[in-house]
């Protein structure tokens, strides 16, 4: 009797296995509330039983396809044009229902950490996210994941509808982006969010085409040899290794008490990190996880009776801070977040004082970080900068992700990128350059690849793809000099020779102290002119003035712009042109003198330039001061006339 039931078991385990691969399956980004594409046929697909016949339906349109051996199916719906809420069934063995779907424009955001950064750290953040109820747009987020192959399933997603409470963590670029063309345009916009930061282009690139490229060769050799797994216990001993003890719970806790915030804890074994600075440039590459911060602060007896106030500039992700024990101020997952903490009366005292930070890293970069000026104690009228040497020690480490999205090219594409194919889409819009700055030159090549290389593998011709040029960043010059940034911007504006592109001039709006900067609604609103012009062919002014051509005569160099609208402008109360600078074959750059002349021309001398042959304008890390732009009020791009070698190649 027991062998029988037994029997029955067993038999009953393998028609309720055989039931369940029999279940027609489909991939994550086909879910409720999703968007889909206008205007061209709609490709729909999955996996079911090898053989298994499978019927797709919405509205008028059905498609029936066949599950190949391997179990994967692919079909495509009828066109279809604006409007819903449709519902649509998929039918193999087992039969469902998406429903609340929209017809619209459907576009992939892509990048490093400016496409990646959320609304949450915006300009006007409150009001923005309070104001962001747009039924008709629908958000969908990749999940971040690497991978050594092309995988053909997402792990994991949904498409939301955005509101108030869905948009937070969303991509703020894409998300300005979208909602100016769901305004002018009144139709339904999809934007799938799949970005990562502080990831190089060729990382987003496929190993078909980052192949192509010999500067790749030995880094893709060397991907396929790796056994990721095996990578990744590597890594986790060397982890170990660096930050010595680790445990599975905060070893800084005991039970709910903040052992490592207690003013008379010995923290003399510990070591020590120049902050603000991120973990990773401070020997704990690979680290996530929870690490503690104490740094002593002296006080007078006055001074520490007096109002006082903590900044404590950016803490990626999460912090608790303490004061002599006591909790003054703790904010979880907003790594852009300011943190301002009033410090309650009587927890400073005259003498020492310990101030500790629990800092919580989720993921990517880690540490407290920003601006050095925002990192300091204000004393009534005195601010004391605390600023440098901190102690420090890992209290947790969880291994997340030990392996780079840029340790070898082409893992994003397969982890991220690949599973969207072929997923009917508009067009792209993509944030990135920052970590390609050093190899500027190489990205002449590296980033037109890129494009061509979506194109070629989503096999919907020469879709639009729109890109953000590098923001001013960093200290900006005293006087004319090479620069990085000022190359990769070069390279970016070369890629504009690929049809079908636009690319969002951004120079004006960037901070010199914060390599993210706020105001991402200039950003997306001048993305979505590239779109309203290229994409749906509105006779508009889309860009800033182009450098055309230059004559020289004697001393004067006369400039030749395109895209000037109706005349070229100056945004400054003077009238003078700024972020010029001229040379002679000496190659010797000074700042020049220029007047507007005509509707698309300006005369540029230098007194120090008898002879010129060279006009450079905006070329730095940090043109602050270049105020060229058209009668639509955007920006000139930076340029230079001469073809000189370069720092980066």
């Amino acid at each position: 009797m027991i062998s029988t039931q037994k029997k029955w078991n067993t038999l009953l385990l393998i028609f309720l296995a055989a039931t369940l691969n029999a279940q027609v399956k489909l991939s994550p980004i086909f879910s409720n509330n999703m968007v889909l594409q206008q205007g061209m046929e709609i490709p729909v697909w999955g996996w079911a039983s090898p053989g298994e016949k499978v019927t797709v339906t919405i509205e008028k349109g059905k498609a029936t396809a066949k599950a190949n051996k391997e179990g994967k199916w692919t079909l495509k719906l009828p066109s279809m044009n604006y409007g819903g809420p449709f519902t649509m069934t998929i039918k193999g063995k087992n039969l469902q229902t998406l429903d609340n779907i929209l017809i619209g424009e459907v576009w992939v955001c892509s990048g490093q950490s400016n496409m990646e950064f959320g609304m949450l750290g915006v300009k006007n953040s409150e009001a923005e996210i309070s104001a962001a109820n747009f039924p008709d747009i629908r958000l969908f987020t990749v999940k971040r994941r690497i991978s050594g192959t092309q995988q053909d399933q997402l792990e994991e997603g949904e498409w939301s509808k955005c509101s108030p409470t869905t948009i937070p963590r969303f991509s703020a670029v894409a998300y300005f982006f979208g909602r100016e063309l769901n305004q002018k345009l009144k139709v339904p916009i999809g934007l799938i969010n799949t970005s990562w930061g502080g990831t190089v282009a060729e990382t987003w690139t496929s190993e078909q085409m980052i192949g192509q490229n010999p500067d790749f060769a030995n880094q893709l050799a060397q991907l396929k040899k790796v056994n990721l797994d095996d990578y990744a216990r590597s890594i986790e001993k060397e982890v170990r290794d660096r930050v010595g003890e680790t445990s599975t719970v905060d070893l800084g806790m005991k039970g709910d008490q903040p052992l490592w915030a207690d003013p008379e804890f010995n923290d003399s074994a510990w070591k020590t990190m120049e902050l603000p600075g991120y973990i990773e440039s401070n020997g704990l590459q690979g680290v996530d996880g929870i690490i503690w911060f104490r740094k002593e602060i002296v006080l007078t007896e006055a001074e520490a009776g007096r109002k006082n106030t903590l900044y404590l500039a950016k803490v990626n992700d999460s912090d608790n801070t303490f004061i002599n024990g006591k909790l003054v101020g703790s904010t979880k997952l907003q790594a852009e977040k300011s943190r301002i903490y009033e410090i309650p009366a009587g927890v400073l005292k005259p003498g020492k004082n310990n101030l500790t930070v629990q800092m919580e890293d989720v993921g990517g970069m880690g540490g407290i970080y920003g601006n050095p000026a925002t990192l300091y104690l204000q004393n009534g009228e005195r601010s004391i900068s605390l600023v440098g040497s901190w102690k420090y020690k890992v209290g947790l480490v969880k291994f997340n992700t030990v392996l780079s999205p840029n340790s070898y090219p082409t893992l994003l594409y397969n982890g991220m990128i690949h599973a969207l194919v072929p997923y009917g889409i508009r067009g792209a819009i993509w944030y990135q350059g920052e970590g390609n700055a050093g190899r500027a030159k190489q990205y002449q090549r590296v980033f037109p690849d890129l494009i061509k290389d979506w194109r070629n593998h989503w096999n919907q011709g020469e879709f639009p793809f729109f890109f953000v040029q590098l923001a001013n960043f960093m200290k900006a010059d005293s006087l004319p000099k090479e620069s990085e940034w000022a190359e990769l911007r070069e390279a970016q504006t070369m890629t504009l020779s690929l049809p079908n592109t636009g690319m969002a001039v951004t120079t004006d709006v960037g901070d010199a102290l914060d390599i993210h900067p706020k105001d991402k609604q200039t950003v997306g609103k001048r993305l979505a002119l590239s779109a309203l012009k290229v994409a749906f062919k509105q006779d508009i002014i889309y860009t800033g003035p182009v450098y055309n051509s230059m004559n020289i005569s004697g001393n004067m160099a006369t400039l030749t712009f395109d895209e000037t609208g109706d005349g070229l402008k100056i945004k400054d109360k003077y009238g003078y042109v700024k972020g010029f600078a001229i040379a002679g074959d000496d190659h010797k750059f000074y700042w020049a003198t220029g007047n507007i002349t005509g509707k698309n021309t300006l005369e540029l001398w230098s007194p120090e330039v008898k002879n010129p042959v060279a006009v450079r304008y905006g070329w730095g890390n940090n043109p602050d001061d270049a105020n060229l732009y058209n009668s639509s009020d955007l920006p000139a791009s930076p340029f230079r006339t001469d073809k000189w070698k370069g720092i980066t190649e």
